[in-house]
This record gives structure tokens, sequence and C-alpha cells, in this order.
């Protein structure tokens, strides 16, 4: 076997410190890892006992295997039928002769993170004009008012506070509201020329999306790594980086600063496109201090898909938006609070009503990508047992990691022939970060579970998801 960080794991089947400590110099063997931090736990899924640990009581930042951990909790908590519901309705007074609305048309928002997502469009289909089809039938001609969007189901901080400033102006990086719409992910498409002329903006989709944004960005190579400078409920920003040159159409996928004025400001305009009179200018009721709830008539209600099927995609094609609605979710279900602390808190008081260890976790967000998310692969192990032998939804818990080297994060990893329907994992990634966590099977017929758990590796990350594929496969293969 070559040379390879796992050959300590292996050794650590034997519980000798003699062997730990040789096995240990063929992990610093690996020249990757020399400065890394490294953690593993393999355990036996029917009887819960570890066969394989090296360094698992250690916090490392977990990157998007963190989605696991909150999936868990949701689940178990919400139940796999939940939904999310926005409600459209109006307040003030309707003169049904005359057809005329003294009041507003409210959106409210209950929390939904996949309203209007690519994800889902078989589901959501043509909800906007579905919801001026629903005002028209109430014979609405005119609106004194405006389209106001109630997004106070959660707070008003959808950004978590320990995220990057590089990361949360990009689609990955988009925040939870109290509505959230389109994946809350707009385009901003650009023709490049030659390399070092500045890049022109062709075109922003959608166009309610454009904002003042400087363009600092450069056409150079083949490769991007440009980035989008935008805060919550900005309407500036700016653009960094580089992109391709020679591209007639290249895009940028950026995260929509304000939703809720967004879905606003596209359902007045259908409105209006209906042949509906409206005076007023959309808005949210964080910039509308008079607005009032009295007297809310609900006009028509959307429903979420069932969590399941959120979940389903959130792990499969780690979606960090879809993470940060649950833990607020569970915040406000559980604490009334609809924020990222308070789902924290409820989080943590399952991990350990589920009988963990919570010591030396901090849990910072719900998708992994705050830097000083940090777990340990002792405990995220156990967690994975207990989903499997005690929780109530493990089948749909299961069915939410990627199958290897078919679809979603795993699409491109692990595709050897052993490893099909074999191993189903999540994986994590981030900045000098790699991690998975998963159930395996191996060729004897052993049901596994493992964690591993990489920071601060140096050179490039395709070499150490290259050692842990081999490993993955030594351990399949000779147990």
């Amino acid at each position: 076997m070559r040379k390879s960080f796992f050959i300590f794991s292996l050794a650590c089947l034997t519980i000798c410190s003699f062997a730990q400590e040789k096995s240990s110099e063929s992990f610093h063997a690996d020249s990757s890892l020399v400065h890394a931090s490294v953690s593993l736990c393999v355990a036996d899924a029917e009887t819960g006992e570890i066969t394989i640990d090296y360094n698992s009581g250690i916090s490392l930042t977990p990157a998007s295997v963190m989605k696991v951990i909150t999936s868990a909790a949701a689940l178990e908590l919400l139940g796999p039928d939940y939904t999310f519901k926005t409600t459209l309705g109006y307040t003030g007074s309707l003169n049904k002769r005359t057809g005329k609305l003294k009041g507003n048309i409210i959106i409210l928002g209950g929390g939904d993170p996949s309203l209007g997502s690519k994800y889902f469009g078989d589901h959501y289909r043509n909800f906007l004009p579905g919801w001026v089809e629903e005002i028209s039938k109430l014979g609405i001609k005119k609106i004194t008012g405006r389209v106001i969007s109630d997004d106070s189901y959660y707070d008003f901080l959808p950004v978590p506070a320990k995220w990057l400033w590089e990361d949360v102006g990009n689609y990955y990086g988009a925040g939870a509201y109290g509505i959230s719409v389109f994946d809350n992910t707009y385009e901003i498409h650009f023709k490049t020329l030659s390399d070092s002329i500045p890049p022109a903006i062709k075109d922003i989709i959608p166009g309610e999306c454009r904002s003042e944004l400087s363009d600092y960005l450069v056409a150079s190579g083949t490769t991007s790594d440009g980035y989008v400078f935008t805060a919550p409920y900005s309407t500036s920003g700016w653009l960094s980086g580089n992109i391709p040159a020679n591209q007639d159409d290249f895009v940028l996928k950026a995260s929509i600063t304000d939703p809720p004025l967004l879905l606003a400001k596209i359902l007045n305009a259908k409105i209006k496109a209906g042949g509906i009179k409206i005076s007023g200018i959309p808005t949210t009721i964080r910039l509308e201090k008079n607005y009032s709830a009295d007297n809310f008539v609900p006009i028509t209600q959307t429903s979420s898909p069932r969590l399941a099927e959120i979940i389903e995609v959130q792990n499969k094609e780690s979606v960090n938006l879809f993470a940060e609605h649950l833990i607020k979710e569970l915040g406000k279900k559980f604490k009334n609070n609809g924020s990222t602390a308070s789902g924290a808190e409820v989080i943590i008081e399952f991990l350990k009503n589920s009988g963990l260890d919570t010591n030396g976790m901090f849990i910072e967000d719900g998708s992994g990508l705050s830097s000083l998310d940090a777990i340990n692969t002792k405990e995220l192990v156990r967690m994975l047992l207990y989903m499997r032998n005690k929780g109530k939804y493990f089948p749909e818990f299961y069915s939410s990691f990627p199958d290897a080297g078919k679809e979603g994060t795993l699409k491109n990893y692990f595709k050897d022939a052993l490893f099909d329907s074999r191993l189903k994992a999540k994986s994590g990634s981030m900045t000098r970060v790699r991690s998975f966590a998963g159930y395996f099977t191996t060729l004897s017929g052993k049901k596994m579970v493992f964690s591993i758990i990489i920071n601060n590796f140096s050179g490039p990350s395709k070499k150490i998801i290259s050692e842990i594929e081999e490993n993955l496969r030594e351990l399949i293969s000779n147990n």
C-alpha cells in the first residue's frame, strides 16, 4: 500500500500506543499533511463499536458536513412532512361593487427556503401569476395602497455574523430572510474580450436586482475567481477578481440583497401587467414604519415541498441557504425566536438529548460556511449511529446523502465501481478544509459509519481527496 495518512488509521485497530506512534510517523510522511489537523472515526453501525479512532475528540472546522447535524435536528424535531407557508392577503377595506381596495396587498412570509427555487420548479410552477389571478378573482381593479412584504417571521440579521465578507455577496453566501425567493440568487451576465480589458455587464437577471456595482473585474485566462461584494439590504457594492477572457456570455451568480423587497417589486409589476391599477411603491415592513397587520384578510397560501424533500436537495447539492433557514426555523418553533443563535441552542439541546457530548462543539450557522464552526468526528459518528439505530426518520435522513460517484457533490468522486451502492456520504469543502461523513458497506457485508475532517492541509485538494478515496477503498475491501 502506498504511503498515506490513513496508514495510521488501520494500525489503530491494534489499540497499541506504539502502533499509534509509528503510524503517526507514516501520516507525517505525507508532505501535504505535515502541518494539518486530521480527525477520523469509524464505527460498526450495528454494534456502535468504534473500530478506528484517530484524534476523534479534537474540534475541527467541518465545512458543509455541518449540514448533517442541522438535517438530523430538523427531521427529528419538525418531522419529514413539515412545510412552510407563504400567505398572500390584504389589509384595509374592499368595495366589491367598485373593485377598489383602500389598503395594501400583503405578502406574509413563513420562512420558506425554497419559494420559487430552481430545484422545485415543478412544485411552484408560476406561483406569481397564480397570486395575481387570485387577486383578480376577488374583483379587485384598483389598489390605493401598495404591495408590502412582511418578512418579520425571522429576525432581520439574514447572514450569520461569523461569515467571511468574501462569501456574503455571492450566491452560496445568500442570507436567510423571513421571505426568501428564487434561491436568493441573481445573475450578472458579462461579455469579455481579450486579456486585461475590463468586462462589460450585458444584463442582470432579474432586472429588479440591478444596483450600483463598481466594476473592478479583469478579464484574464480561462478560469474564474470573480467575487461580488455586497451586504444584506444594501443597494451598492463592487465586483472584484478575474473572470475568463473571450466569453460572449459569462455569468456570475450573486446573492439578492433584499429578497422580500424584490418579491414585492415583481408582484407589483405583475399586478399592473394584469390590468389592476396600484398607486403605491412596493416596500417591506422593515422599511415601512407605519405598517399594521390589523384586519389582515388572507387571499391564498403557497406551501413548500415537504421538509424531507428540501433536506434531500440541501444535502445532495449542498445548498447553504436551505440549511440557514432550517436553523432559524428551529429557533422560531422551539424558542419563539427566528435567529441563528436560537436555532443553534435548539440543535445543541437535541444533540445532548440524543446522548452526545457537546463539549467542544461550536455552532455558528446551519450550513458550515462559517470557518468558526467546530465539531469532532467521534460525536458526529455517534450522531450518525443515533439516527440509524434510534432516530424516527432514518430513511429520509439516509436518502439525503449523495450516492458515491453518481449524484450531487459526490458525482465526480468515488467513481470506482467498488463504491457503487456501498457508500453514501456528505462532503464538505472550503479553503484548506475537506471533510466527509456517512455510511458504507464492506465487501463482507458489514455496515459501517465514518467521519473524516482535515483542516489546514497544503497543496492541492485533489490529492487529499484521492488519498481519502484510496483508503476508504481499503476499508471497504478488507473489513
